[in-house]
Parts: structure tokens; C-alpha cells; sequence
């Protein structure tokens, strides 16, 4: 795929980060954001398993969207401490998604200092990430369209992120926030997924204490290179647009895809990944005829 690694930063000021970044609505690693956070010296998995060890979490596998599961529904559950020495014994692909622990185990909101980088941040929402070694996450983008601030700890996890004009090759699934799950986008099959090619997108491998800026609607896809977590910061989108889309993908759209899998069960699953590769494939021979005309 056509990717280019994510500029990066040692570090950056406030007006720089707005005008260069946020303003145009590009990508950036800063890499020393954190260094004077508590978090920074202790957040390893055997910090997280000694203060949260008890803590009941829920887990998520990479099975396909089924249409009896509920949105962002679990698919198992297991104590912190008991999920930890998973992660250290061997690989797994049980991860932790957008799950606010802080909630749980108060004390780590003292561990972390909100950024002062010019954004507006969600208090309320300091979500956490974990996954054991080549776990992944599948292609999405997020519902509220919110600027993320993602900040990795323990370990390395690699990126792979593409804005969201880049949606048309993405075999975009209807009525969701996903690509069409068997895409391998390690190692993408252009002859299945030919539009794929044409896909033009950013790379990075995060480390410890590296924190991604991720603008507003842009698709991403992580690979946890060794266990470890991350926790994700966000702004409301300031694009009155972008704005209006998490409206609907909130208020609307998700719950009319709910209705349609309880009316119409395993088909309307099966019908918005056909029409996925429809769409996008019909697009792509629209462009090549444009371009030949």
C-alpha cells in the first residue's frame, strides 16, 4: 500500500501543534510529551496488574461482526491480573477497547497531566487500549469524529492510519464505522480488493511514551507489535461537518443498524459486506473510465 511514515516531533509548542497539525488536519508523533508524567516511569503492565489486578474487563477477539452481538458488545470477560499473565505468556489476540478504567481505579487519573496543546479535551474520557503481542485492530474510524491524542505505553504497537478522503478505497461498510474485516492490511489481496492500490496513507511504530495525533475521522488500523496499551485523549471535531456526522453516526445511524440486524438477523450483515465491494469496486471503474476518457 502507498504509505508514508507519520512526521515526528521531539516536542512542540501549543501554537505550533494548531497551526502546523490540527489546522491542517495532518498526523504527528510527538515524542516526549510525556517524560514528565508519573505515567511515563510507571506504566508497565506489572504497575497495571498490581493496582487494577482485581478489576473485572471486558475483552474483545477478532471474530467477525455477528448479528446477534450488541454494539461494541464484549465478547468475554476476565480479571485484570489473570488477563495480564495472558499477555505476558504468549500471544492473544483478546485486547481491551475504549474501556474507561480510571472509572474503576481512580488512582491512574493521577499518573497522566491533561496537555495543555490547544485542544479542548474530554475530561470524562480517558479511554484505555491493551493487546498481547501481533494482536490487531481492524480498519475503522471512530463514531464522534473526535481529534485523538494517542499515547502508548509498554512496549511498541504500530499505526496505520488514512484520512478520511480516502474513504472511497477503504471497502467501506454501510451503516458502520468499519472496513469489510477480511482484509488483511498487512498484506491486502488487490485481486479481491483492487482499490486497495490506490489507497494513499501514513505508518508509524509508536513506543513507550509516544503519543499519535490522529485528526478528525481518520481510519486507523493497529497492530500490537508487543504487548502492552495505550490510552486515547479527544476533542470534539471543530468542523461544524464533521460535527454534524458524529451527530447522526451517534443519534442515528447506530441505531438503525441495531434495528436491522434484530429485523433482519445474519443477512443484513451479509448484505452490507457485499455491497461494500459493490460500491467501491463500482467507484473505482467510474475512475478509470473518467481517466481513459
Amino acid at each position: 500500500m502507498k504509505l508514508k511514515q507519520i512526521e515526528r516531533v521531539k516536542k512542540i509548542s501549543k501554537a505550533d501543534f494548531i497551526s502546523q497539525y490540527v489546522k491542517n488536519q495532518i498526523p504527528v508523533v510527538v515524542e516526549e510529551l510525556t517524560e514528565d508524567w508519573p505515567a511515563y516511569h510507571k506504566w508497565k503492565l506489572h504497575y497495571i496488574k498490581e493496582i487494577a489486578g482485581d478489576t473485572i474487563v471486558p475483552l474483545y477477539d477478532n471474530r467477525p461482526v455477528n448479528h446477534q452481538d450488541g454494539f461494541n458488545e464484549a465478547h468475554t470477560k476476565m480479571k485484570m491480573s489473570d488477563y495480564i499473565n495472558l499477555l505476558e505468556s504468549k500471544p492473544t489476540n483478546y485486547r481491551i477497547f475504549l474501556y474507561n478504567l480510571m472509572k474503576e481505579v481512580p488512582t491512574l487519573k493521577e499518573d497522566f497531566l491533561w496537555p495543555d496543546i490547544g485542544l479542548k479535551l474530554v475530561k470524562q474520557m480517558p479511554m484505555l487500549f491493551f493487546g498481547g503481542e501481533s494482536s490487531k485492530v481492524f480498519m475503522h474510524y471512530d463514531i464522534d469524529y473526535s481529534n485523538i491524542l494517542h499515547f502508548h505505553f509498554h512496549g511498541e504497537k504500530q499505526c496505520m492510519i488514512f484520512a478520511p478522503n480516502q474513504s472511497k478505497y477503504m471497502y467501506k461498510v454501510p451503516h458502520a464505522l468499519i472496513s469489510r474485516e477480511d482484509i488483511d492490511f498487512d498484506n491486502p489481496d488487490y485481486d479481491k480488493f483492487p482499490a486497495l492500490e490506490n489507497a494513499e496513507g501514513f505508518i508509524t511504530n509508536l513506543k513507550h511514551g509516544e503519543m499519535l495525533y490522529m485528526p478528525e475521522g481518520y481510519w486507523h488500523y493497529m497492530k500490537y507489535l508487543t504487548p502492552g496499551f495505550s490510552m486515547s485523549l479527544r476533542a470534539f471535531p471543530k468542523s461544524i461537518t464533521n460535527l454534524s456526522k458524529a451527530v447522526y453516526n451517534v443519534f442515528i445511524m447506530r441505531h438503525f443498524d441495531i434495528m436491522m440486524r434484530k429485523f433482519k438477523g445474519q443477512k443484513w450483515i451479509d448484505y452490507k459486506n457485499e455491497k461494500a465491494i459493490r460500491d467501491t469496486n463500482e467507484h473505482l471503474q467510474k475512475t478509470f473510465l473518467r481517466k481513459v476518457s
